[in-house]
């Protein structure tokens, strides 16, 4: 009979055939290029009298909308035909294998996420230097990784930039918003004269975007002109976003290739966050649970030092993560090694 009192550890790794699925995904998704929005879909004929004979793509973009037609091409197109049959193929097997690993325990985001990630990578900004932060990041680095924990569904889509996107154009924010066909509002700024720095959905849940950078005073409003947006500025958020890495993220039936803050930093700043969350609650305990299970995962399953990520945290920071040090105990009782780790790294850090 199992212990009443006996610890239970923060995450469960996946086994081999789980991380080579997941592996061969991403792979294909960065090799695809862009990715069809919505469902797969399929092809069909029209005709426009006068005009001629063309097909289209037939697909659902949201849940709850209406079924979509884009132009493909003329009939005749048998090269532009023969491109988007083999895109709809592709994006059915990515679909099956997303289910797959979803059945499995991975970290998948719902529809309406994908929808937006889909329209940030169709359009490069990720590969200009765009970031995906937040629980969305938190949930990608699980899969990364290897293991599985406990995560809450997030409605919201926080996007980072940390300096000018390496952009050759202008890509205006809310035109990329409002091309994924979702009702997206912007949302007022924190002051009757302050500009947006969020979009939203419609209804209480609705899904919300967010475009946040560094800046020393929370949620300032700073203008990213590439994006012809603001941004909230996050206090120490230019240690978060040193040297983002590739990765994906699993959402609705995509795998889309992002560009994630790196784990080690990400944790350390959480314990920042969660002390910064004056009258909520679950959200401060939230980035706690978070930065426990990316320190123990580092670790234990990376072999990662996470005092060199330390080391090169602010000040603020360092404080922070030592206010929650009796939490992150309990927390890492399971995993000692680590708690070891993260005591030895605050007590060496300036």
């Amino acid at each position: 009979m199992p212990r009443s009192d006996a610890v239970v550890p923060l995450y469960i790794a996946f086994e081999g055939p789980v991380g080579s699925m997941y592996a061969e995904l991403v792979e294909r998704a960065r090799a695809q290029g862009s990715l069809l929005p919505g469902t797969p879909g399929s092809l069909a004929l029209r005709e426009r009298p006068g005009f001629g004979t063309y097909w289209y793509r037939r697909y659902y973009d949201s849940p709850g909308m209406p079924q979509v037609e884009d132009f493909v091409c003329r009939q005749d197109d048998r090269r532009a035909y023969e491109a988007m049959e083999q895109a709809i193929e592709a994006a059915a097997w990515g679909q099956e294998q997303v289910r797959h690993l979803r059945h499995l325990g991975m970290q998948v985001a719902d529809k309406d996420v994908a929808r937006v990630l889909v329209e940030m990578h169709n359009r490069e900004l990720f590969g200009a230097g765009l970031v995906l932060v937040g629980t969305l990041a938190y949930m990608a680095w699980l899969n990364e990784l290897g293991v599985r924990a406990v995560t809450s569904r997030t409605q919201d889509v926080d996007l980072a930039v940390r300096k000018a996107l390496k952009l050759a154009a202008a890509v205006p924010f809310i035109e990329a918003m409002k091309a994924t066909r979702l009702d997206f509002s912007a949302i007022p700024g924190i002051s009757p004269k302050a500009p947006s720095t969020s979009v939203k959905r419609a209804g209480r849940a609705g899904l919300r975007v967010d475009l946040l950078t560094a800046g020393p005073r929370l949620g300032q409003a700073v203008p990213m002109r590439e994006l012809q947006w603001h941004a909230q500025a996050v206090p120490h958020f230019d240690y978060v976003l040193d040297s983002p890495r590739r990765a994906a993220v699993l959402a609705g039936g995509h795998c889309v290739p992002v560009r994630l803050p790196v784990p080690e930093r990400m944790a350390w700043h959480k314990l920042y966050s969660s002390t910064r969350r004056a009258g909520e609650a679950a959200k401060a305990e939230k980035d706690l649970l978070q930065a426990a299970t990316l320190l123990a995962v580092l670790v234990e399953r990376d072999n990662l030092d996470v005092a060199r990520a330390a080391a090169a945290a602010p000040t603020a920071v360092l404080a922070a993560a030592r206010r929650r040090l009796p939490s992150l105990r309990s927390l890492l009782a399971p995993h000692p090694q680590a708690l070891d780790q993260v005591i030895q790294a605050l007590s060496a850090a300036r």
